[in-house]
């Protein structure tokens, strides 16, 4: 895709189109602060870029039926996004609905050459498939801090070989196309306000709990960044004073004490003191545990598995208190892979953060499990691309 929106009205129209689908001109209108002549004007313009294309005639209000218009159905986007013990890979068309989806465990610790010939081979799975001729943009998540004017990872602590690694450019060439970079998370956030349970809320936190933890912030319908990218970095808050060592050098941070790995930690302790028999039964026949286990345990009524659930949601909720406190959300929403742990882990973060906020800030907070599940990063990642190509060049 090589033409951009013109101005700020075709830009409001391509995002109108993308979010709410085929309209008709007149329906659109209605949307826009332009005069209907105006209104012809911008969208023959787009109809001319092939942006859009028109989709038939719209049901009659009373006059001469208008033409309703769309995106155009060709239109596809990559959404990329790599975790810390995996890669997921999706096509978009323009409204952002997913085409295909492809999952790969790979470990971001085996550096940036490694990880994106596995994204390139996805993709070109994917368009082998005959969901793609190729990709007009591509969004991409990565699990650390990110200068975003410049899509390159700065100082991530869980990604080494990764700082200063020049991502978008290196993708872009890859690809063919534009590309765009930002943090995992924040990318879950716009997943989830597009098409998940944030669809309706303009100020809300989004945490996400896997290997690390961090925090997606949206103001006002825009992620917040940050002045170097590292916004919402909540997973290294001091949760524990002078508590357990954290890869990014401090000591107690939440992260270090409740996050995917350190869950596993805790749990192959408990099972290897005997504290589990559950446990200690998974840990012989896997050989080591993960969040998935622990799941598992606590579903089958272990007390150790549950109290360790329970612990971590404690320590969670009380840096996610404090973020409501200073922020006053409309909404927390809980995603990542350590959310199988379910209603145990979303009842202790709910009791935590409803009794240290103040009443004010928690009397209509809703504090919930995120709906998309893994599809929430690519599809994140699909509006941060198609957020940059349908903004006036």
């Amino acid at each position: 895709m090589t033409a951009r929106p013109g101005n700020a009205h075709q830009a409001r129209l391509l995002t109108l189109l993308r979010d709410g689908g085929p309209n008709s001109r007149a329906q659109l209108g209605d949307q826009v602060d332009l005069s209907r002549s105006k209104l012809a004007v911008e969208v023959d313009r787009l109809l001319e870029t092939g942006l859009v294309v028109a989709d038939g005639l719209a049901a009659s209000r009373g006059g001469r039926r208008s033409h309703n218009i769309r995106l155009n159905p060709e239109l596809r986007f990559l959404g990329v996004d790599i975790g810390a013990t995996s890669v997921d890979v999706a096509v978009t068309n323009a409204e952002l609905e997913t085409l295909g989806h492809l999952n790969h465990p790979m470990d971001v610790r085996e550096g940036p050459v490694a990880v994106f010939e596995q994204v390139l081979a996805m993709a070109a799975k994917l368009r082998a498939s005959g969901l793609a001729e190729g990709f007009d943009g591509a969004g991409i998540g990565v699990p650390g801090p990110v200068r975003f004017p410049e899509g390159i990872p700065v100082a991530p602590p869980i990604m080494p070989g990764w700082d200063g690694f020049p991502v978008r450019e290196a993708l872009s060439q890859e690809l063919g196309c534009p590309v765009m970079v930002d943090n995992d998370v924040n990318l879950m956030a716009m997943g989830e306000q597009h098409a998940g349970v944030a669809r309706t809320v303009a100020d809300f936190l989004c945490v996400k709990i896997g290997t690390g933890i961090g925090c997606g912030i949206v103001v006002g319908g825009e992620v917040y960044r940050g002045t170097t990218g590292s916004a919402g970095d909540i997973g290294h808050i001091q949760a524990v004073p002078d508590g357990r060592p954290c890869a990014c050098g401090n000591r107690g941070c939440l992260e270090a004490h409740f996050s995917g790995a350190a869950l596993a930690r805790d749990a192959t302790e408990a099972a290897q003191q005997g504290l589990s028999a559950e446990l200690a039964s998974r840990l012989d026949t896997n050989g080591a545990l993960t969040a998935v286990d622990v799941a598992a345990a606590a579903a089958a009524g272990d007390a150790t598995a549950l109290d360790l659930i329970r612990e971590g949601g404690n320590r969670t909720g009380q840096v996610i208190a404090g973020l409501v406190s200073f922020f006053n959300p409309g909404l927390v929403v809980i995603g990542g892979g350590v959310t199988g742990l379910g209603h145990t882990l979303l009842a202790a973060i709910r009791t935590q953060v409803y009794r240290q906020s103040l009443p004010l800030a928690t009397g209509n907070l809703p504090i919930v499990l995120g709906e998309l599940g893994s599809a929430a990063g690519v599809t994140g990642a699909a509006r941060l691309i198609s957020d940059h190509l349908f903004s006036p060049a």
